[in-house]
């Protein structure tokens, strides 16, 4: 609507995702920072051996930059959703990106391994979080019929950051050593920022001006036609201050949401996600190891990983596309679930691979299978939730997850060392991930799908996972506006027999009030004339 509809006193209508637009800069801007976020620390594995020889330490001491890194990433995800709730997506943004690259500047200043820890470790590892769970908060903001794409299309830029900071690591290694590379790095994370820039809020000055049209709106219906008396003015005022008054508490907005919790759904995809991470990293993890014992060259070794970045750069936005399908967006879970069976019964089948040519067929697959569950991860959540539960939701997520992470690639390791042999490795954490997909799917059937239809309510509801957060929000939106109409309906006719009406019944009221045969009233109400029923109590403010 325009303005010349608000100055009329119509209500705008409620904001609706625009699936483009400057939604498409979202996009660009949420597929750098998911890049960042997760082709980051597994680049920074480049300088281990430089900062091995500067510092005296072991491999496994380098390591912990990078998992000290993932943890912050995974385990303060409610920190997150409690700032994203408090300030908006914006500002967190902005402070994660000066905080991500702060970090990596001051530790190209470090003398030891602990302040690593402390400044690419700790402090870049929480300005990325702030930075990657606000990017797809706006994400699911800006689109809804086209998410599942644009979810495909902004987790693609994990494998597509992966092949190109590792090379770029490489040479800034060699030309400028790990200090300069790191100071480098630092700079190119200040992208965050203006990642952040640009996530503008889709609601910015819709509820300001909705709030003045409709106060303006009931200050025309409740002035007097031709009476000037300052009486009926001051009525009007007192009447939109008690309105305003009972406005206020209807929303008060939740630090962090743990209402969500008594959603089936959403207990059901935690679950499942937990077993998922236990072993859906390990076998990336180990593979360069597993094919250098099988008597793989290590360059060659080196290049399987490049084949699973590869595929999966392509896998991720074509399963986002089948995914917003409309055939197949209503049964979203179950498509994730076989995503995560696919990538299970890959890890299965290729335990026994003992060439080069079985490795790179199980890369590719794996790859595949990879990319469908990480385009469908956070759709799946996103459906299930919500867009306006889903800043709560996600950063719950996150922090069970980095439970998981903490406990599966640790644990395949020491596995590894006790037994030496990498087959029950691929064996046990393919396992892991077939059982998620499993329980995802029968448990959506038999505790969703099913108690839908025993509650055999005559009312349509949509699909499991295939609503549209737009369809909830012009509902609620329609209710408000019912609701206020039936708070002030115009009486422009009556207005000067209302008055006359009410000042009589106080007349009235006093009599019998004298008389000892009525009630005392209380402030803002008019008694009827026949006694005190609370039933026939009329309040002023509906005149």
């Amino acid at each position: 609507m325009g303005r010349r509809d608000l100055e009329e006193g119509h209500l705008p209508a409620p904001v609706k995702p625009p699936d483009g637009g400057w939604g498409w800069i979202v996009l660009l801007g949420c597929f750098v920072i998911t890049g960042f976020s997760y082709a980051f620390p597994k680049a920074v594995s480049v300088y281990f051996k430089e900062l091995m020889k500067d510092f005296h330490v072991g491999y496994s001491d380098t390591a912990w930059i990078s998992s000290i890194m993932l943890a912050m990433l995974y385990g303060t995800g409610p920190v997150c959703s409690i700032m994203v709730n408090q300030f908006g997506c914006r500002p967190v943004m902005l402070i994660g990106g000066l905080l991500a690259s702060s970090g990596m500047i001051l530790a190209s200043f470090t003398t030891n391994i602990i302040e690593l820890y402390l400044t690419a470790g700790v402090l870049t590892g929480l300005g990325m979080a702030l930075n990657f769970q606000p990017s797809l908060i706006m994400l699911g903001t800006y689109f809804d019929k086209r998410r599942p794409l644009a979810n495909g299309l902004a987790a693609a830029g994990s494998p597509v950051f992966l092949s190109s900071l590792s090379p770029l690591g490489q040479v800034l290694l060699e030309k400028f050593g790990w200090r300069g590379g790191f100071l480098i790095m630092g700079g190119l994370l200040l992208n965050c920022c203006t990642c952040g820039a640009v996530m503008r809020p889709l609601d910015t000055g819709m509820k300001r001006m909705t709030e003045k049209t409709r106060d303006k709106y009931e200050a025309k219906e409740m002035l007097p036609i031709g009476g000037k008396s300052e009486e009926g003015i001051s009525t009007t005022d007192g009447t939109m201050k008690a309105k305003k008054a009972k406005k206020k508490p209807r929303k008060g907005k939740k630090l962090l949401d743990f209402s969500i919790f008594s959603n089936r759904g959403f207990i059901i995809y935690t679950i499942s996600k937990f077993i998922l991470v236990l072993g859906l990293f390990v076998p990336p993890i180990l593979l360069v190891n597993y094919a250098k014992d099988t008597g793989v060259p290590d360059t060659e070794a080196a290049f399987l990983l490049s084949i699973i970045g590869f595929i999966d750069i392509f896998a991720r936005p074509a399963c986002g596309m089948v995914a917003g399908l409309k055939w197949v967006r209503p049964h979203v879970a179950y498509l994730f679930s076989f995503s995560m069976l696919f990538n299970g019964l890959t890890d299965i089948c290729s335990a026994r691979a003992s060439n080069y040519t079985g490795l790179v067929i199980f890369c590719v697959f794996f790859g595949i299978s990879y990319g469908m569950v990480g385009a469908l991860q956070f759709e799946v959540l996103m459906a299930i939730v919500g867009s306006q539960k889903f800043s709560s939701a996600i950063g719950l997520v996150l922090l069970i997850e980095a439970f998981a992470v903490l406990i599966g690639p640790p644990s395949a390791g020491r596995l590894v060392d006790a037994l030496k042999n990498y087959e029950v490795i691929f064996y046990l954490a393919g396992s892991e991930v077939v059982l998620s997909a499993l329980f995802l799917a029968m448990a959506t059937y038999c505790c969703l799908n099913r108690g839908k239809k025993k509650e055999g309510s005559p009312e349509k509801n949509p699909p499991a996972g295939g609503g549209s957060d737009t369809e909830e929000a012009e509902s609620d939106v329609q209710e408000a506006e019912e609701h206020s109409s039936d708070n002030h309906q115009p009486a422009h006719s009556t207005d000067n027999a209302v008055v006359a009406a009410s000042e009589e019944a106080n007349h009235v009221a006093e009599e019998q009030s004298r008389e000892g045969g009525g009630c005392p009233a209380r402030d803002g109400e008019v008694l009827a004339r026949d006694g005190c029923d609370a039933d026939q109590t009329v309040e002023r403010d509906s005149f």
